[in-house]
């Protein structure tokens, strides 16, 4: 794929992407504390899109429509914003370690989700995802408005440090009201590390619209991060409007990542793992390496949340912690490998 083409994705590898996507989403379905044949799964699903008939028991098909069918959509939808939006950042800053936690996304929905844990009194179930949501948009507005002397496109390294400085105040906040309000602060790290679970679509309903919305914004801007790798000077002598380019692609991939922490909590490390697995086979093009990452990111969450929830069954642990796992040993290979300059 790497020599196929620098314009364009050959139409062999979205059927091949299609067909990954779909077996995915079968497993996803498919595998549980009570299996379910793929067959028996799709027979389900077109009995009901289609019309028909399917040999599942009430149990069965509220297992399928009630819990994992839209926890496996929310995990293709989260996974593939969390991975373009790290691309995208990658792209923006030239920075190969950048995710998108950067600007505080995630230090601004902590904060946001701890207040309501503490102080929503037992509304804290429909009021923490506005609550993580209005956090984090709060945190990447005070960043950009800190680093804004970074947007005018002579240089990004004012912008990151602002978001460490964001970050690190608002997590000193929301430490010190962990230390005020004890009795609740098992609620604030199960949300930190992460969950997929879901009760039904309203999950999935909340945040489709904002991630389709800042998708379709950075596949838009995919041919603008190609022009961004030669630099800032060079892309305005091009005709660039590198400050505006770079603060559309910056409020797209903070806005849907918002979106997507609010209501699955903080799912780290996806927006590095994804890209960088991509960037080994396809090459360094952004108008390959967006879109897939919006694919695979999808297939890469998905797997990881059927292997939180089935490696330890019955009990359930944190996609976080999964992602962590995966992601730290990850990080320090991009690390090492950006130091040697094999990794851009």
């Amino acid at each position: 794929m790497r020599t196929a083409t620098a314009r364009h994705i050959p139409l062999w590898v979205w059927s091949l992407s299609a067909v990954a996507v779909l077996v995915t989403v079968t497993l996803g379905v498919s595998i549980g504390a009570v299996n379910i044949a793929p067959l028996t799964v799709w027979s389900e699903i077109s009995k009901q899109v289609f019309g028909g008939s399917a040999n599942l028991s009430a149990a069965e098909s509220t297992i399928i429509w009630q819990l994992r069918l839209p926890r496996v959509l929310l995990a293709l939808v989260v996974g593939a914003m969390l991975a373009s939006a790290g691309c995208a950042y990658q792209g923006t800053f030239r920075n190969p370690l950048a995710d998108p936690y950067l600007l505080g996304v995630s230090a601004g929905a902590g904060l946001g989700a701890t207040i309501a844990i503490f102080y929503s009194s037992g509304q804290v179930k429909f009021l923490l995802p506005i609550a993580a949501f209005i956090g984090a948009l709060s945190a990447v507005f005070l960043t950009y408005s800190l680093g804004r002397s970074a947007i005018s496109g002579r240089s990004s390294t004012a912008l990151v440090l602002a978001g460490v400085a964001v970050a690190s105040l608002l997590t000193a906040v929301q430490t010190l009201l962990q230390q005020q309000n004890t009795d609740k602060i098992r609620e604030v790290y199960a949300w930190v590390l992460g969950r997929l679970s879901t009760s039904g679509w309203n999950d999935l309903l909340i945040i489709t619209p904002y991630v389709a919305i800042c998708i379709l914004v950075l596949l838009r801007y995919r041919r603008v991060l190609d022009v961004f790798a030669v630099g800032d000077e060079e892309a305005q002598t091009m005709g660039l409007p590198v400050g505006r380019a770079r603060g559309a692609i910056i409020v797209a991939a903070s806005l849907g990542t918002a979106a997507a922490v609010s209501v699955t909590g903080l799912i780290g490390f996806v927006g590095i793992i994804v890209p960088h697995i991509l960037r080994l086979i396809v090459g360094n093009s952004y108008r390959i390496l967006l879109p897939l990452s919006v694919v695979y990111g999808g297939i890469f969450l998905v797997l990881a949340d059927i292997f939180a929830r089935t490696v330890l069954a019955p009990q359930e642990i944190s996609i976080g912690v999964v992602t962590a796992l995966l992601g730290a040993p990850f990080f320090l290979f991009v690390l090492g490998s950006s130091k040697n300059g094999s990794v851009t």
